[in-house]
């Protein structure tokens, strides 16, 4: 058994990298929805599906936005930790 536990504190960035993907999954669906009356032959969706498809993009940007705060923030404890 271990003497200390170690807490399961989140990095920063974690949130925006956990958002990201939820709001990348989100779009995935709309677009996966919104391409299949497309290729099935059947009548289109509504034009506001096509722009449920554009959070593919804003997830990818928040995931994006996590990664590069996370790195930041190991710089700056790096840098920390070498003066």
């Amino acid at each position: 058994m271990r003497d200390k536990t170690q807490t399961n504190s989140a990095a920063p960035g974690d949130r925006l990298i956990r958002a990201g993907a939820v709001v990348f999954f989100i779009g995935t669906v709309a677009t996966l929805v919104t391409v299949a009356p497309l290729l099935l032959g059947t009548s289109p969706f509504p034009t506001y599906m096509f722009g449920l498809s554009m959070l593919m993009g804003v997830g990818f940007l928040l995931a994006g936005a996590g990664v590069l705060q996370s790195i930041a923030a190991g710089r700056r404890q790096a840098r920390g930790a070498s003066r």
